[in-house]
This record gives C-alpha cells, structure tokens and sequence, in this order.
C-alpha cells in the first residue's frame, strides 16, 4: 500500500492558493490532480535549472552553513555568498529566509559531486567529535568531515579558505589531528595558521573560545595576520560588549520563548549565571543548557561541582531571541523551526561579528585586487593604442591632402 500524507490547510493563503488552482483546472478543463501535477512539473524543471553566477567578485562557497551566523559576519565584511550547503533542515530553511541570493544545496556534503568556483571557501564542520564535553575520541567519524572541506578545496582552488572549529580540536590526540588537517592543507599549495580566539575579544557579548583556520593560495602575493583584539581591558580597546548592551533593553513583550524544563544536576553542577556588567556563558546549542538570564540574585556554590539557585529571587533561561542577539545575529534575523530547533542552530553558529573581524583582512584583499584588475582592463593595450595613433595619423594626412587640393 502506498504511504499517504494529509495536507494542513490551516494557513489563509494556502487555502487561496488551492482556490486558484481549482479556477484554473476547470478553465482548462482539467482535473485538480493533473493541474496540480503539471505546475509541480514547472517548479521542478526551475529547481533544476537554477543558475550558480560565479562571476562575482569577492565570491564565497559556504560549507556546513547551518543557519548563517559565519555567512553573515563575512557579508558584513564585504563578501557575498554564492552557493552553501547544509543538511539540517531547519538551519537550511533559516538560511534561505535570510540568504535569498544564495543558491542553498541542501543534504549531505557526500552527496555533493561539484562545488562552484568562489574566491573563498569557509566552514566550520561539525565538531561533536572534537567537543570537550563530549566523545573525542579518534575513531569518531565525524572527525573526519573536514575531507569533504579538503575535496572542497581540491576542486574550487579559492584564493582563501577559512575552517572553523571548537578548542577540543587543538589538543585532541595531543594535537595530532589538527597538524594533519593542516599538512593536507598545505599539501593542496596553502600557507597555513591557525590560532585560538576568544568572541569576547571581537565585539561579543559572550566568552566563546574557538578554533580558526586560515589558508592563503601559494601563488597570492597576501600575509595573512589574525586580527588584533578590539575589545578588553588593556590599552587603546574598547570595553567589553556587556549582557546590558546585549539585551538590557528588550521589552517583556520582545523576549520570546525560553526553556522551561527545570535544571537538572548537571545543570546545577556549575555556576550558569553572569551579571549585566559582564558578558555571556558560552551560548550552548541546547535550551536546556542555556545560560541564566541575568536577572535575580546570583547562583550559591555549595560544593564541588554542586550550585544552587536562591529562593530570593526568580531564575530563567536566556530565550532564543537573547541567545540569538548574544550570538550577535541582527535583530530580525528569521529564525525556522521550533523552540528546540531555534536554539541548536544560535547555539552551533559562529558568532556574526567573530566572523567578520576573521574575515575582514580576506575582504580588504579581494577588494583591492578586483579594483587594481578593473583598472587594469580600462586601460588600452599597446597595440590598440598603436592602432588608435596610426588611424589618427592617417586622418590627419588626409585632411592635408585635402587641404592641398583645395588650394590648387
């Protein structure tokens, strides 16, 4: 017996949408089916014939995207976005909403046969496997999905490629997995640096310690330098971006939902509350294990690995729209899926102005070389300014001769 799926009509427009098809299907005296059908066909046929433009500039391939906290830190930057791939389907339905230019290949990335020309491949592949909290060890499969970065590379040949990944990476068997990414790499005509960052250092409110990886292409006249940070205590940088900053002036009505399951032991095995003067926890990619709002009174240690949150005061959750502006996402960033759903894809996103400040020296690069190579083409070759002074000279004998002619 074949599977059956009812259709929700819930929605207004979908059930306009139904009206006009049943209009339709009589107009042409067919049945709703057969309409139904034929118009699926269309939209089919332009699913498949939808085009990649890889001729713009300062062009971008996004791997395991998610829902595009990297993708809009180097469009901040001044990049564009091309082509991204993601096989979470409410991260790619994210994305989209907030990517329309993009061309989105949804699924698995072994499932990609061929990846677009970009000036630039980013990524951060996924990092259960790396995690400190969780399994590190070294036959975890997913370990090794940053070979799909390198077939990435082996096929695009970008200018730039920028990794990304959590601190578990950098000690994981002693650090041998990272000196073997960074040797394939290389192996591929990269320069290769890596460096651990901290997003608090960058304009963000949250301390969120993280792995970057930057290539340069052997034949680019370019020195990669991480950027120096911006914010801090010491001399010359601007303070810290505060929980105050981050979310003081939302509105009861502006907070949106929040977990509400309770907190368990492991919850309550360390401190999950900072104040408004100072940043964010590490902002997780679950609800259950978001940080403390703020507010009320501070959490109580009584122990080893045992806290307590005092009966003085009420206690919640930070909400996904609180974790999404921590993760420094724009304010109406849309965001698919349910609660659960919304929270995995802020928690496993690279914080946007992280990723702009990692991308920006990249940016200001591209963006030079592309002016210089514009100026380069507006300017005549030798042997069409040849061409140019010989008819000019050919004008001018001309004239003379007609010139001459007209005195005789």
């Amino acid at each position: 017996m074949k599977d059956k799926q009812l259709i929700s009509l819930a929605k207004k427009e979908h059930r306009e949408l139904i009206k006009k098809i049943e209009d339709l299907a009589k107009k042409e005296k067919r049945t709703i089916s057969d309409t139904i059908l034929s118009l699926l066909q269309v939209g089919y046929q332009e699913h498949l014939n939808r085009k990649i433009d890889t001729s713009i500039p300062m062009s971008v391939v996004s791997l395991f995207a998610g829902a595009g906290g990297l993708d809009i830190g180097i469009e901040m930057a001044g990049l564009k976005v091309i082509w991204a791939n993601e096989w979470d389907s409410d991260a790619c339905e994210t994305y989209i909403a907030n990517h329309p230019d993009a061309y989105v290949e949804r699924g698995d990335i072994g499932n990609v046969k061929t990846f677009p020309k970009a000036d630039v491949v980013v990524g951060g592949y996924p990092c259960q496997g790396f995690s400190l909290a969780g399994n590190r060890l070294i036959t975890d499969g997913r370990n090794y999905l940053y070979q799909h970065f390198l077939r990435a590379l082996q096929q695009v040949k970008p200018m730039f490629f920028v990794a990304e990944n959590v601190k578990g990476m950098m000690t994981l068997a002693d650090g041998k997995i990272i000196d073997a990414m960074v040797e394939s790499y290389k192996e591929e005509g990269y320069i290769v640096q890596y460096k651990l960052v901290n997003a608090k250092d960058y304009g963000v409110p949250q301390d969120r310690e993280r792995v970057f990886i930057v290539g340069v292409r052997e034949d680019i006249e370019f020195e990669y330098n991480f950027p120096k940070p911006t914010h801090g205590e010491g001399e010359n940088l601007k303070p810290y971006v505060t929980l105050k900053d981050a979310i003081g002036h939302l509105k009861p009505s502006e907070i949106g939902e929040y977990d509400v399951s309770g907190f368990s032991s492991r919850y309550l095995s360390r401190n999950r509350k900072r104040r408004w003067d100072e940043v964010s926890f590490t902002i997780q990619a679950s609800g259950r294990q978001a940080p403390m709002h703020p507010s009320g009174d501070p959490m109580i240690k009584l122990g080893k690995d045992e806290w307590i949150l005092p009966d003085t005061s009420q206690h919640r959750k930070l909400s996904a729209v609180e974790c999404a502006l921590i993760q420094t996402f724009p304010p109406n960033y849309i965001w698919k899926g349910d609660l659960s759903a919304r929270y995995r894809q802020i928690g496993n996103a690279v914080p946007c102005l992280l990723g702009k400040a990692i991308s920006k020296p990249i940016a200001d690069y591209l963006k030079e070389y592309y002016s210089n190579r514009d100026k380069v083409k507006e300017i005549p070759s030798l042997k069409d300014s040849n061409k140019s002074n010989k008819n000019k000279r050919e004008v001018e004998k001309k004239e003379e001769t007609d010139q001459i002619a007209m005195e005789i």
